[in-house]
């Protein structure tokens, strides 16, 4: 490393638009010598927030012709110093820009370290950096306004404000202590009591909404069960618009849990083929089957497909289903029952059944007003923690016991913002990052 690299150390640089080969590339660089770095390659730094077309030099050499921006701190991204090379999209170039970013002593970035950076310099919380990430991993239009509402802030306005709430009442429980002798303190108890059980409450109805927001952001689950060669392949072949699964007229071709991912109505999907439900013949297809149930067992949504030519079909013992289908309605052996009638080789009600899915996924996922929803595993046990020492805290009849109770459940509630023990929880935050981000 040349001698002035080492003053560079702490910046760092990564390619923030997608790889590989592209008109533009958009590589980012954070840290206290951003400016430093504009000025080695550039000559100059731009005037700050304007694009200015500057000629990129290194050791003499033409390395190309960029749009370059300039963030001087702390009005960033990240609250440092930024710049952003917009350099044409070539690999030759990109490398050869990189290649001086190194040489100058700049360190290429960490997953997530941009957004990191931003929470460690307080641009913003960490709900509103997860949704940094939620926006890049958008695929479809309720996804990305789910993405959006955290990242305006929906999830930490609420957060916060349950945890403003407890440390007002945390307070109430205080002077009740400070003031038991003087009449006062039981009045500031019973009013810390009532507005302690008014967020319980409130956590509890958050909590309830069958992981609506997880789901949608993960994607819906929804499993193919039934018998074999009642269609299941040729089924999750139709709505995948190619073939994903082998269709055989031979029972039992289907052995593993085969998933792909779908947009159905704007909400992500992930449908997967099963092995039929039947008595196996072997091992391999025992297993098979039990594969099947779980993946039933364990998806938000089931539909059941049964042979409708078939006059002994019938819907497998233990099955719950929310959505029956029957196949094979173009055949003269064909009985109408209860549920869908579909033809998956003339496509003879195969619109109704989108329409009878889109109706199930929008219903399960859907919310009734624009409150923001819970979205990760994280906040849902950090809110399950809080409510528990809520619910402790209703039995404790001395003033300092409930106090302690409610300021578990502030401290709680504030690691899912980062208000409270931020370094604990970066780590596992920002891991799962993409580069750039």
């Amino acid at each position: 490393m040349r001698p002035e690299a080492t003053i560079f150390a702490h910046t760092i640089f990564a390619l923030a638009s997608a790889p590989g080969r592209a008109g533009i590339a958009v590589v980012r660089v954070s840290g206290r010598e951003a400016g430093a770095v504009l000025e080695a390659l550039a000559g100059a730094r731009p005037e700050p927030r304007r694009a200015s077309l500057r000629r990129l030099f290194w050791q003499g050499a033409l390395l190309d012709q960029a749009l370059l921006l300039w963030f001087p701190r702390p009005d960033s991204f990240t609250g440092e110093d930024v710049a952003e090379f917009h350099i044409h999209g070539g690999r030759a170039v990109r490398e050869a820009l990189f290649s001086a970013l190194l040489v100058l002593g700049l360190r290429p970035a960490e997953p997530g370290e941009f957004s990191r950076r931003a929470v460690e310099n307080g641009r913003f919380d960490l709900t509103r950096a997860e949704a940094v990430a939620d926006l890049a991993e958008a695929e479809t239009p309720a996804q990305l306004q789910q993405a959006l509402r955290q990242y305006e802030g929906g999830l930490a306005q609420l957060y916060e404000g349950w945890r403003a709430r407890l440390i007002e009442a945390l307070g109430r429980a205080e002077a009740a202590i400070d003031f038991s002798d003087d009449g006062v303190g039981e009045v500031e108890f019973i009013a810390s009591r009532t507005a302690a059980l008014k967020i319980a409450k409130e956590i509890q109805e958050h909590i309830d909404d069958s992981g609506r927001g997880e789901a949608l952001r993960e994607g819906l689950r929804l499993a193919i069960i039934g018998p074999p060669n009642a269609g299941k392949s040729s089924l999750i072949n139709a709505l995948a618009k190619r073939d994903i699964a082998i269709v055989s007229e031979t029972p039992g071709t289907t052995r593993d849990v085969i998933t792909v991912r779908l947009d159905l109505g704007g909400y992500p999907v992930h449908v997967a083929d099963t092995a039929g439900l039947r008595e196996a013949a072997d091992a391999i297809e025992a297993e098979g089957v039990r594969r099947a149930r779980a993946e039933a067992a364990s998806s938000h949504l089931t539909l059941l497909l049964l042979d409708g030519s078939e006059t002994s079909a019938k819907i497998p013992e233990g099955v719950k289903a929310n959505l029956i289908v029957w196949n094979k309605s173009d055949l003269p052996s064909f009985k109408k029952n209860n549920g869908l009638s579909l033809s998956l080789k003339t496509g003879e009600g195969f619109l109704d059944l989108l329409d009878a899915l889109t109706a199930l996924v929008k219903k399960r996922l859907e919310t009734k007003d624009e409150s923001p929803a819970l979205t990760r595993p994280r906040h849902r046990h950090a809110l399950q923690e809080a409510l528990g020492a809520l619910e402790h805290a209703k039995t404790a009849r001395a003033p300092e016991l409930f106090a302690e109770d409610l300021r578990l459940a502030a401290r709680a509630i504030g690691r899912i913002t980062g208000s409270v023990d931020v370094e604990e929880i970066l780590d596992s935050v920002f891991r799962d990052f993409c580069i750039g981000k």
